[in-house]
């Protein structure tokens, strides 16, 4: 495979995502517990460089941010090109309540749609939705 950690679109991308990854974490997990997750079309992200790009992108802003990282990258599901970065670090014990009730209102939102409960969904910081509207916005301006 080749390696993209010198690519200027690597670079530029992992750039732009550090602010959206940053501002993903749960609020008072001091920085811990972060994820981001994009759903692209195929033809967009080949159109970016590729999943292997982006998902090297999202690597290289995520160590920026100390993050242990596990990455994802799938063509042709069926939301598209799939792109994840997830921290995988320990989280210290006076972030954990913050990066488990964080955890909990993700669950909540997701079993809320499945179960197609009426009414609103609880309130879900960093939908995929909204990450992935982030990226695009982020990639295009070259910033975040």
């Amino acid at each position: 495979m080749a390696s993209y950690a010198k690519d200027p679109r690597c670079t530029a991308m992992a750039e732009a995502l550090l602010p959206l990854l940053r501002r993903n974490c749960p609020e008072g997990g001091g920085g811990y517990g972060g994820s981001y997750q994009v759903n692209l079309d195929d033809e967009e992200a080949v159109g970016l460089g590729g999943v292997e790009l982006i998902r090297a992108a999202m690597r290289k802003a995520a160590r920026q941010l100390d993050w242990k990282v596990t990455t994802i990258g799938m063509i042709g599901t069926r939301h598209g090109t799939m792109v994840v970065v997830q921290d995988t670090r320990e989280v210290p014990e006076e972030h954990q309540a913050a990066v488990n009730e964080a955890m909990n209102d993700r669950m909540r939102a997701a079993l809320h749609k499945v179960w197609g409960e009426p009414g609103p969904a609880p309130v879900q910081r960093g939908s995929v939705a909204l990450m992935t509207q982030e990226f695009r916005a982020a990639v295009a301006t070259g910033s975040a």
